[in-house]
């Protein structure tokens, strides 16, 4: 019988993870549930949280997995809850696009980073089975977000200008329009 997910602590900027390089997940973790139980967790914390994304170093596992989905938005439809396992992108397209982040380890705070428009990824699912597809739009900017947390980089990092940092409130009173998404990892 399955376990029930158990809720994350979702780490704060300064905690030394977040800076950290994960590590590959090792090949035994793919027979071994305990990738299947992470990952579980991972989404029902991510979820819980309200975020669209969640990476383990996130919850202080120095691993390369996150979690992400897209809810239905525009006419889009939603992207169920997958995990990605020892991800790999690449730049398809190479056009940047600044669009609002903001991270569940920087509570309260928003900026516009810029993101290549078109990617590819590849990775493993947590069964081990092989997983590429290819993103475009919100979902290259949530995958992109998500990946550079397993290399140390924060969107903070990703800021060409500090002067559209803003609180969340702030960025909800006067910040955006309807036709901006924004990207809550």
């Amino acid at each position: 019988m399955p376990v029930e997910p158990r809720l994350l602590e979702v780490i704060r900027l300064g905690h030394p993870v977040l800076r950290s390089v994960a590590e590959p997940v090792p090949e035994e973790w793919f027979s071994s549930g305990r990738l299947e139980e992470l990952g579980r967790n991972l989404i029902r914390t991510m979820l819980v949280e309200e975020g669209v994304g969640l990476a383990a170093p996130q919850v202080a596992e120095e691993l390369r997995l996150f979690a992400y989905w897209l809810p239905a938005h525009r006419g889009e439809a939603e992207i169920e809850p997958t995990i990605v396992v020892n991800p790999e992108i690449r730049i398809v397209d190479s056009v940047l696009e600044e669009g609002w982040e903001g991270c569940l380890s920087i509570p309260g705070l928003r900026g516009l980073v810029p993101r290549a428009r078109r990617i590819k990824i590849r990775g493993r699912t947590v069964d081990g089975g092989a997983l590429s597809l290819t993103a475009d739009g919100f979902h290259a900017r949530v995958i992109q977000h998500e990946y550079d947390h397993l290399d140390g980089v924060v969107f903070l990092d990703r800021m060409t200008s500090a002067q559209s940092l803003t609180f969340e409130e702030e960025w909800q009173r006067y910040g955006v329009t309807d036709s901006e998404l924004d990207d809550d990892d």
